[in-house]
């Protein structure tokens, strides 16, 4: 596979913020476009082989940070080979049944390092990642969300509750509300070029930094660029939604920050206008490029991504056609 980095500098320092799949595209594609790239990733999973190891052991859920890992890996045989074995996860009847080998793997790291932070670089040494991955807190977090409900509000708990929400969210909360932040990871936001929100589950995984008091200032008050990245379609808990309700509700977590684009594959934006004053409330413009795969499922397409933010980075800006056009 071509790279987009060759003949080029060492890129950008990027930052990424995000969790599960949607950050492991969001990475995919940065690997091409920057050297210099550090993912700050959720550590409120409640959920399966994490779920399962945070409460037993009392460490931060593994998952996420394991998928960021394996996503910087390249794509040569010792890359693809380590990735597949941490992403491998075993089919018993017993109990390791579903349990993925890089969460054991970063969780004995993290016993024998006594260093969560230096168990995830000697992970991605092993790895050869192409940067650098942290948690966005030092302690496991639980969501908790206000949903309108069928039946009038209600609190949903958990993250894997809240992502599975019948309902609208209206608002989140992390407890503890203060949690200790991860310095490395608060250092980056401060010291990057661009920061990246997005693609992923927009409210447990995307917006659940903004709650990170430490974080969010560090977000807010960075000399870095802001870039937030829109699904290609609705999941479980955005259902109903529309790009110009996803964007009203980053405002509505963190009215002060200011972002400077936002980046979205036409199919996605069902109403330009309205999409572009949404992106302008947020101090943005709206860039629309073609980023998901030509086979109609909703993921995004490594290399178009990539050309994509390498536009935003050196902002070109210009936008495609939406469809029908």
């Amino acid at each position: 596979m071509s790279s987009f980095r060759s003949g080029h500098s060492r890129g950008p320092r990027v930052v990424a913020l995000g969790g599960g799949h949607g950050l492991s595209a969001s990475l995919r594609a940065l690997r091409h476009v920057s050297d210099r790239l550090t993912a700050v990733v959720t550590v409120a999973d409640d959920g399966g082989s994490s779920g399962r190891l945070r409460e037993e052991l009392g460490v931060l859920p593994p998952g996420d940070l394991r998928m960021a890992l394996a996503a910087l890996t390249d794509d040569s045989d010792w890359g693809r080979t380590w990735s597949a074995v941490l992403q491998h996860r075993f089919v018993t009847d017993g109990p390791l049944d579903q349990h993925a080998v890089g969460n054991l793997l970063i969780t004995a790291l993290w016993e024998l390092l006594g260093d969560t932070v230096t168990g995830l670089d000697w992970v991605g040494r092993l790895l050869g990642a192409r940067g650098r991955v942290l948690p966005m807190a030092s302690v496991p977090l639980v969501v908790e969300a206000d949903v309108r409900c069928e039946d009038g509000p209600c609190t949903v708990v958990g993250q894997v509750n809240v992502a599975k929400a019948a309902g609208r969210i209206e608002q989140l909360r992390l407890h503890p509300a203060d949690p200790p932040p991860c310095d490395e990871a608060v250092a980056a936001v401060r010291e990057a070029d661009w920061v990246v929100l997005g693609p992923g589950s927009w409210y447990s995984s995307v917006l659940v930094h903004l709650l990170v008091p430490q974080l969010s200032a560090a977000l807010h008050e960075t000399s870095a660029r802001r870039c937030v990245t829109l699904n290609l379609s609705p999941d479980a808990e955005t259902s109903g939604l529309t790009a110009v309700d996803l964007l009203d509700a980053l405002h509505r977590h963190a009215p002060g920050l200011r972002i400077d684009v936002v980046l979205a594959d036409p199919s996605a934006v069902e109403d330009v206008v309205a999409a572009e004053a949404a992106a302008a409330r947020l101090g943005a413009q709206l860039v629309m490029r073609q980023v998901a795969l030509g086979d109609g499922t909703a993921r995004h397409d490594a290399l178009r991504l990539a050309a994509a933010y390498r536009d935003v980075f050196d902002r070109v800006l210009g936008d495609v056609a939406p469809p029908g056009a």
